[in-house]
């Protein structure tokens, strides 16, 4: 991790150098536009900079095997005597008709 300063930081939190510069990126726009800038919205940025992420690794590959598997079922769905127009359109709808489908579980 960088090092941080949170002397430097926005409110002395503990903030990379890019979530600082972004957080004061958004309240110098909302200043601009006169808008009050300690909103909800900011509130809420500073949560997800500073909550750690959620094990999210093993839903991402669950979604990535199901993915893989819609697209090979896709593929089932294309000729190889299709021009590459056809096929791509035939390959796009089989994807959506399986998203429609739902999860596998």
């Amino acid at each position: 991790m960088p090092d941080i300063d949170a002397n430097r930081t926005f409110r002395g939190l503990p903030l990379t150098e890019e979530q600082d510069a972004e957080v004061r990126h958004y309240i110098k726009k909302k200043k601009q536009h006169g808008e009050p800038w300690d909103t909800p919205e900011l509130r809420e940025m500073l949560r997800d900079m500073l909550e750690p992420p959620g094990d999210d690794d093993l839903a991402a590959d669950d979604s990535d095997d199901e993915t893989r598997a819609a697209s090979e079922r896709a593929s089932a769905f294309i000729d190889e005597a299709m021009d590459p127009i056809e096929a791509s359109e035939e390959w796009h709808a089989a994807m959506e008709a399986e998203a429609m489908k739902g999860p596998k579980r």
